[in-house]
Formats: structure tokens, C-alpha cells, sequence
């Protein structure tokens, strides 16, 4: 069975924002690896949109090796879109999903094939919600926002997880790697 894999970064405040981190070539190839280790990543259409930017790259590189690496990866990866108001997802390796998350969720880990990708705040607080998250990657960086969105807020219940590894990089950010506890 496929595993859920909730990968995101955040502040030392843990608030989420993708422009608050400090990316490096380390996260930038971390994060290559990860999405091509991957079989398809999720995303909430506010990240998806934030997400094409990446697009540009590959149509006018950047120079710098490692993100235009992860632009090559970001295209490749397939990735579907859970959104209301998206009726076409305007990407090649991307699509707009036909059902809700869960059956979306629950389809995807009964095929075979690499791991799932969860890359939104809004899905990863869903899936947490529904028990469907088996591994989260949580990257640190050394930044306090001061404000923004908090990565965990209106959980409804309590959640306990184990530690499995850590990961540090020269930057300063730290990927926490945790196993979600069963009750």
C-alpha cells in the first residue's frame, strides 16, 4: 500500500508560508528527491496556483542548478488539484480531482505505484483529520513570520506522533521526519 506523505515547510512561529522560508540549494535539491521519489503530489488550489511559478523556469532557466532541477521535477510529477472553482487544471502533468479528498485518498494508496505527496496546508489538515497521513516531512526554517497562517489550527482533536529522523541543513533548517501514533 502506498503511504501519505505530508511534506511543508514552516517558520520557527509555526506559521505556513511558502515565501517565508529561506529555500537554499539543499532544500531546493531535498525537495527535487523527494518529488522524484514520488508518484503524485496533492494540492489545494491556492498552493497549486503558487506552485506554477515553477513553470517559468522551465521555460526560461533560472541558471541555478538546483532550482531548475526542482522545476524539472515539479513538472514531472503527476499532481491533482482539489478545488471548488478550478475546472481545468492547466498544466500537462496535472488534473483537477474527481472526487473528494477521501475517496481520492483512499483510491490513490490501493494502487500500486510510489508514495503520495500532500503539499498543502488546507489537505494536510483534512487528511490528519480523516487518519489518512502516514509519514509528515516537516521543514523548519530559522525564521519567525511574526504572523500568517498557523500550519496546525482548528485541529479537533489531540494528535500524538513518534520522531523517526531528522535532517539539518548548513542554512539552518531542520526537516522533521514523524510517524503519526495510532490510538
Amino acid at each position: 500500500m502506498r503511504k501519505v506523505i505530508a511534506a511543508i515547510n514552516m517558520t520557527m512561529d509555526g506559521n505556513f508560508d511558502h515565501t517565508a522560508g529561506i529555500p537554499d540549494e539543499e532544500t531546493h535539491q531535498h525537495y527535487t528527491e523527494l518529488l522524484d521519489q514520488g508518484g503524485v503530489i496533492l494540492y489545494g488550489r491556492t498552493t497549486y496556483q503558487l506552485m506554477k511559478f515553477w513553470q517559468t523556469l522551465l521555460e526560461n532557466p533560472s541558471g541555478e542548478k538546483s532550482m531548475d532541477d526542482f522545476a524539472v521535477a515539479i513538472n514531472k510529477i503527476p499532481k491533482i488539484v482539489f478545488s471548488r472553482t478550478l475546472k481545468n487544471a492547466e498544466w500537462n502533468s496535472a488534473r483537477v480531482a474527481n472526487q473528494n479528498l477521501e475517496k481520492e485518498v483512499l483510491n490513490l494508496k490501493q494502487q500500486a505505484g510510489k508514495d503520495i505527496l500532500v503539499g498543502s496546508r488546507s489537505l494536510i489538515i483534512q487528511l490528519m483529520e480523516l487518519n489518512l497521513i502516514d509519514e509528515f516531512q516537516l521543514c523548519v526554517h530559522p525564521v519567525i513570520a511574526g504572523s500568517g497562517l498557523q500550519l496546525f489550527e482548528n485541529l479537533n482533536k489531540r494528535k500524538i506522533f513518534k520522531l523517526t529522523k531528522t535532517k539539518t541543513f548548513s542554512g539552518g533548517a531542520v526537516i522533521l521526519y514523524y510517524e503519526p501514533i495510532k490510538a
